[in-house]
């Protein structure tokens, strides 16, 4: 389990294919504090570390990982968000995120605003996902609070901490993100659907 709230940037030093699976080896500050067999959390998608050599550490994505997700995109020297496993008995700071990435979605708006940063993204609806304003919503492995929710997307507002310490300084329109619905939205849904 995750919170939401990134621990730190990592950057892509080499992708690996093998079969259906990647392996992806990242440099990061947190290197040194991990261990094999850690989940870590890489834009949102929870992943294992399989090997650690100095300041780089290595994980694997299967297919169906690849198929759910943006690590197709990925590229050497990409910037990713980084959020080792919560400890029990620590802050909640964020919300209750699985590391289970729904779908993805896209980047339609990207602006600064007065000192802030605003988002939109889309996503498929078809595939049975939801928002709810006011709730909460995984976006590249970031906790936020969604605004304007509509039937296929919705907005964020990021301040300047946020945009600085996380890859949405990166994001522009048409750029793909992973998406990891609200568990509470999710079981609302669930059961609507069943009535």
């Amino acid at each position: 389990m995750f919170t939401g709230i990134i621990e730190s940037l990592g950057t892509v030093q080499e992708i690996k294919n093998e079969q259906d699976n990647v392996h992806i080896t990242i440099e990061s500050l947190i290197t040194d504090e991990l261990k094999i067999d850690q989940s870590v959390a890489h834009n949102g998608i929870c992943m294992t570390v399989v090997s650690i050599d100095k300041s780089l550490y290595t994980v694997t994505a299967i297919g169906e990982t690849i198929k759910k997700t943006n690590l197709s995109d990925l590229k050497v020297g990409d910037i990713i968000n980084l959020e080792r496993a919560m400890k029990l008995g620590d802050r909640l700071d964020g919300h209750i995120v699985q590391g289970h990435v729904d779908q993805v979605g896209i980047c339609s708006v990207a602006k600064e605003t007065n000192g802030s940063w605003y988002y939109t993204f889309e996503y498929d609806e078809t595939i049975g996902n939801i928002t709810i304003e006011k709730g909460s919503i995984t976006v590249n492995g970031v906790s936020l609070t969604v605004v304007d929710s509509t039937k296929n997307g919705f907005s964020v507002a990021i301040i300047p901490y946020t945009f600085e310490n996380t890859n949405f300084k990166s994001f522009k329109i048409g750029t793909k993100i992973n998406l990891e619905f609200d568990l509470i939205g999710k079981y609302i849904t669930k059961l609507y659907s069943n009535k």
